[in-house]
């Protein structure tokens, strides 16, 4: 009996374990998306650098943390943090067209971080930076909502994720960006 239950308790584990030990075929690094005004912004560029990757939303319910992410932005880019949003209609809560977005951002919120174009975050349409996550870290990289939060360290890896309810300036989020400048 002693056998089975120990048996049932390490297959429970092992199935609900979200990390996978990743090989990394290619890191963040090695990837790229259209800038939310047509350009190319390739992650080269932000080797050494942490990244906070977050998917966007203009009719959302959390839309507000465009505010700190702004904020975290200013602080923080200077230290070696990007912050790059990536707007997305996965949720259905998105403008329809990349400059309607672009002047929402800048008059409500003044944002001047990096945007991407609208693009998918999950499913068989995800942009390429949504697959290369899901595989290299699990369904735990996938975002669940909009303001999803998925935090890249500076060897181009996923150091870490975050819901949609961690706020940009959370002192769980701040720490772990601190542990990895």
């Amino acid at each position: 009996m002693k056998k089975i239950f120990f048996s049932g308790i390490l297959i429970i584990m092992f199935f609900f374990n979200n990390s996978v030990k990743a090989e990394y075929e290619k890191t963040f690094y090695d990837l790229n998306i259209e800038s939310i005004t047509g350009e190319m912004i390739n992650f080269k560029e932000y080797k050494n650098k942490a990244v906070l990757l977050v998917n966007t939303a203009s009719y959302c319910g959390f839309t507000s943390q465009y505010e700190e992410l702004q904020e975290l932005w200013d602080n923080y880019k200077s230290k070696g943090l990007v912050v790059l949003g990536i707007p997305s209609n996965t949720f259905n809560q998105e403008k329809k067209d990349n400059d309607e977005v672009k002047k929402f951002c800048e008059v409500n919120f003044n944002i001047n971080f990096p945007l991407s174009t609208i693009s998918e975050v999950k499913g068989d349409n995800a942009h390429e930076i949504f697959k290369w996550a899901k595989k290299n870290y699990g369904k735990s990289a996938v975002p669940k909502w909009n303001f999803y939060k998925i935090l890249i360290n500076k060897e181009g890896k996923i150091e870490d994720t975050f819901a949609s309810f961690t706020k940009p300036m959370s002192s769980k989020l701040i720490k772990k960006i601190e542990e990895i400048l």
